[in-house]
């Protein structure tokens, strides 16, 4: 199977279709202000994936200061992926991983050690495709999403 899609950088031009896809694919929305931000200060990591000129799925993160999700006690500049999403009709085409390849790229250059996100329990397709990129529970967290379901926190080392 060829690839069809693109991985490209944000553009403010892609907005409308990011938050579209957002909205039809995701239980948790955000809005044009929220993402606005995450590419103001973090735009190596705000992707989309492009078909013919259209956006057909996107992945952005940010970088915090806290707690380590893989050693004790230690304080860390940590890359979070925030939200990952792709149009229903262009899943399991390699869209997904494409995207999360080049972001964790772009985490490098803002010299994080780790990287973490949040994953929904049930979400086994997403869980699978993070555990091929090293990522691996490190935690639940009760209770996460709206809907009363548990996150899994999924964290990897970036420093080979």
């Amino acid at each position: 199977m060829s690839k069809s899609f693109s991985i490209q950088f944000f553009e403010v031009k892609d907005l409308d279709e990011v938050v579209h896809i957002n909205w039809t694919s995701l239980p948790e929305n955000y809005d044009n202000s929220f993402f606005l931000s995450l590419f103001s200060h973090y735009p190596r990591t705000f992707l989309v994936a492009k078909e013919g000129g259209r956006v057909i799925g996107y992945i952005t993160g940010r970088v915090e200061t806290g707690f380590s999700e893989l050693k004790r006690f230690s304080l860390n500049r940590k890359g979070h992926i925030v939200s990952v999403a792709v149009l229903p009709e262009h899943r399991k085409k390699g869209v997904a991983s494409g995207l999360l390849a080049k972001a964790l790229e772009g985490f490098k250059e803002y010299n994080v050690s780790e990287c973490f996100l949040e994953v929904r329990e049930s979400n086994k397709a997403a869980i699978n495709l993070y555990k091929k990129f090293g990522f691996s529970v490190t935690r639940h967290i009760r209770g996460y999403y709206r809907d009363g379901e548990t996150a899994y926190v999924m964290s990897k080392p970036m420093v080979e």
